[in-house]
């Protein structure tokens, strides 16, 4: 399984620091600290921003107690698993009430630390077990007078040509109608904009290397896994296209 992403909520930086060595030293599982929250109100906007496996919670903290915002955290359409963490051992009776998956007290010693992480794995398991299998994305694409689908998986590139647009596999290349601000929009997560004419597979990019275009003369370009043709980067999407290479 993949690392657990785990977000720290403790008023106390040290505590904090203390925990993130900790999970840097546990291995089955393994987890890493995806975030960190002083309080109630900055570990509820990290939840927003992105989910997480886990929650590791102080009970002691100004404004919201650790105990209201695990109630508040147990609102949320894909709750954390909750794990305590506190110098006061009073209060494992109501965070079990909460649901809490572990109750840690302070200071944590790494194998209660790893134990608990197993929970939460467990957790995370058996979640995902109850999940139904996500179909898989795909084209409806209208070829003389027969249709196919092609999965979204199979693309490498989307691009805007007069009147339609190509759609480009490993192996060959379709047209479909529409535009490519409405596949931007659809699939802008698996896609992104490397030209006003042209939408990458961000999984197929292998290398950004300068080029001499004709019509727009020396500038940068694109190349893809599976195919050997260079598609041409525009000046204001260069950035972008260098940091989706480096991430």
């Amino acid at each position: 399984m993949r690392d657990l992403k785990i977000l720290l909520v403790d008023d106390e930086a040290l505590a904090r620091s203390r925990l993130r060595t900790l999970l840097g030293d546990c291995t089955a599982p393994s987890a890493v600290v995806a975030a960190e929250a002083a309080d109630a109100v900055q570990a509820m906007g990290a939840l927003q921003r992105q989910p997480f496996d886990a929650v590791l919670l102080d009970i002691h903290m100004p404004g919201m107690d650790g105990m209201a915002l695990a109630r508040t955290l147990a609102g949320l359409p894909r709750p954390p698993a909750v794990v305590f963490v506190t110098a006061h051992a009073g209060h494992a009776v109501q965070a079990f009430e909460l649901d809490a998956v572990d109750y840690l007290t302070k200071p944590v010693r790494l194998e209660r630390l790893q134990q608990a992480l197993q929970k939460v794995e467990r957790l995370v398991q058996s979640r995902l077990a109850q999940e139904p299998e996500k179909p898989e994305e795909t084209l409806i694409i209208q070829d003389r007078g027969r249709t196919e689908r092609v999965p979204l998986s199979e693309v490498l590139y989307f691009k805007a040509e007069l009147k339609y647009i190509t759609v480009r596999t490993a192996s060959r290349s379709y047209i479909l109608d529409g535009s490519l601000n409405e596949l931007e929009a659809l699939h802008g997560g698996q896609f992104m904009r490397i030209h006003r004419n042209a939408l990458i597979a961000r999984r197929a990019v292998r290398a950004l290397e300068k080029h001499f275009d004709p019509e727009e003369g020396e500038g940068w370009a694109v190349r893809l896994n599976g195919i050997g043709e260079l598609l041409a980067v525009s000046r204001r999407q260069l950035a972008a296209v260098r940091d989706a290479i480096a991430g």
